[in-house]
C-alpha cells in the first residue's frame, strides 16, 4: 500500500489560488427587530440565539428563536439598568452583563427578564459573565471580576456566593471566555506576555497553550474551548491569525487564510470554527473545519448588499449547522443579527472510479479528477464523471477533496 505521488502541473497549482469555496445549501434569516437601530448576534443553539439590540436610549439583552418576531427583551425592568447584553445561551439560561449605577453586573437569566440573576461579587467593582454550560448539577458560568483593581478570570455556579476565583499565580490579569462546564478557556496576562489558557475549575489548574516555539509570535488568546479544541488567535509577526489548539501549546495549528490581513476565531464546536478575516480592511463572517485551507466567507451567502460581517458562534445537533454573526446591511445602514443555518450530511466519499471507465485503482482516475477540478472537460465524457466534491462535504472547490480522494485511493478512510 502506497500513495501516489503527483505532481501538478504549475498552471494548475495557480488555478487553485483563485478557486473560492462555496457552499449552496446556506439559509439566513435576518433577526433584526423592529424598531431597533441595532442588533448584534453573540451566541447559538440550534432553537435559540441571543444578543443584543439598541433600543432608544439603551442596549437590550435579548434573545430570539430564529425569527426577528420571535424576540424577547431580557433587560430587567426593577433595576435602573442602562445597558445590557446577553452573551451565550445554552438554550434555557442566558448570561451576560448589566451596567447598573454605572457598574458591570454579571448576570444569569432564565429566559425572562424576570428571571434575572446578580452575579456580581460583593467585593468587585466590575464583572462580565461570558458563558455558560449545563453540568450535571446545573449550570457553570464563566468571566471575570474586577477585585482590588485587577480583572480576574472567575466561575459561578448559579449565584454571586458561588464564584471562584480562576485567577493564575503570577498572573496581572486574566479573563475566562468560555466553559464547557469542565473545561474553562480564556487567557492570562503574565511576565507582561498575553497567553492562551485552559482551567479545569481551579485557580492551580491553570494550563499554558501558549505556543512559544512558533517564530514571532507575541499574543495568544482562547476565545473558546468544546474541551477537545480551543480556538481564538495568535499574534504572529504582528498579524493576528485565528488559530486553534487540541489541549496543548504543542498543537497550536494556524487557521489563517491565505490573502487575509488578519483572522480570529470567536466559537468551535469541536469541527467548526468561526470568526472573521479580513480582506481589503473588512472582515468577512468566516467559518473553518479546522485547516487554513478548509476557510469559507459566508458573507458570500447573504442576499443584498453587507459589509463588515462577523461570525461569533457555531452550533450543531448533528443534522443542523447553525452560525450566529451580525453585519452592516448596505441597504438600511445598519448593524443587524443574522443566523445562517445548513443541513449536515454524513461524510461519505465517492467512488474512487472518477471517470467510470470501470478500471479501478486506476490512477488514470486521479489524472481525470485533477483536470476536472482545475475546470477542464471529463476525459471520458460529459457524463462520465463523477462531481469534484469527493468528499461530500459540500464545500467546493476545496483541496480537502483531493486530500479525501488520494487517501482513498490508497486505502485509506474517507
Amino acid at each position: 500500500m502506497h500513495h501516489a505521488n503527483l505532481l501538478l502541473p504549475a498552471a494548475f497549482v495557480a488555478s487553485l489560488a483563485a478557486l473560492s469555496p462555496s457552499r449552496a445549501q446556506w439559509t439566513v434569516t435576518n433577526l433584526h427587530t423592529a424598531g431597533a437601530s441595532s442588533s448584534i448576534g453573540s451566541d447559538t443553539t440550534t432553537t435559540q440565539q441571543v444578543g443584543w439590540t439598541a433600543e432608544p436610549g439603551t442596549w437590550r439583552a435579548s434573545i430570539w428563536s430564529g425569527s426577528a418576531a420571535a424576540w424577547t427583551d431580557l433587560t430587567p425592568t426593577a433595576l435602573a439598568v442602562t445597558e445590557c447584553y446577553a452573551f451565550a445561551t445554552t438554550g434555557t439560561h442566558q448570561v451576560g452583563r448589566a451596567m447598573i449605577g454605572g457598574q458591570y453586573h454579571a448576570s444569569l437569566w432564565n429566559n425572562s427578564a424576570a428571571s434575572w440573576i446578580d452575579l456580581h461579587p460583593a467585593t468587585a467593582t466590575e464583572s462580565t459573565a461570558a458563558d455558560i454550560a449545563i453540568t450535571p448539577t446545573g449550570t457553570q458560568q464563566v468571566g471575570s471580576a474586577t477585585i482590588s483593581a485587577v480583572q480576574r478570570a472567575c466561575l459561578w455556579s448559579g449565584s454571586a456566593a458561588t464564584y471562584t476565583d480562576l485567577h493564575p499565580a503570577g498572573a496581572n490579569l486574566s479573563v475566562a471566555q468560555s466553559t464547557t462546564g469542565t473545561q474553562q478557556a480564556g487567557y492570562a496576562r503574565i511576565g507582561g506576555v498575553v497567553r492562551a489558557g485552559v482551567w479545569s475549575g481551579t485557580a492551580a489548574s491553570w494550563l499554558d497553550l501558549h505556543p512559544v516555539s512558533v517564530p514571532g509570535l507575541t499574543v495568544s488568546v482562547a476565545n473558546a474551548t468544546s474541551g477537545a479544541q480551543q480556538a481564538g488567535y495568535a499574534v504572529i509577526s504582528s498579524t493576528q491569525r485565528a488559530c486553534t489548539w487540541a489541549g496543548s501549546a504543542a498543537s497550536f495549528t494556524d487557521l489563517h487564510p491565505a490573502g487575509s490581513s488578519q483572522s480570529l476565531a470567536y466559537a468551535t464546536d469541536g469541527t467548526y470554527q468561526v470568526g472573521i478575516a479580513y480582506f481589503s480592511g473588512v472582515s468577512r463572517a468566516s467559518i473553518w473545519s479546522g485547516t487554513a485551507a478548509s476557510w469559507e466567507d459566508l458573507s458570500l451567502a447573504l442576499p443584498g448588499s453587507w459589509t463588515s460581517t462577523n461570525a461569533r458562534a457555531v452550533s450543531s445537533d448533528g443534522t443542523t449547522l447553525t452560525v450566529i454573526g451580525s453585519g452592516f446591511n448596505l441597504e438600511t445602514s445598519r448593524i443587524e443579527a443574522l443566523v445562517w443555518i445548513r443541513p449536515l450530511n454524513p461524510a461519505a466519499c465517492d467512488t474512487i472510479d472518477f471517470n467510470g471507465d470501470e478500471l479501478f485503482p486506476d490512477t488514470q482516475d486521479i489524472a481525470d479528477f485533477l483536470t476536472v477540478f482545475g475546470g477542464g472537460e471529463c476525459p471520458t465524457g460529459p457524463e462520465s464523471c463523477g462531481d469534484i466534491d469527493f468528499n461530500n462535504d459540500e464545500l467546493f472547490p476545496d483541496t480537502q477533496d483531493i486530500d479525501a480522494l488520494l487517501r482513498t485511493f490508497a486505502g485509506g478512510a474517507c
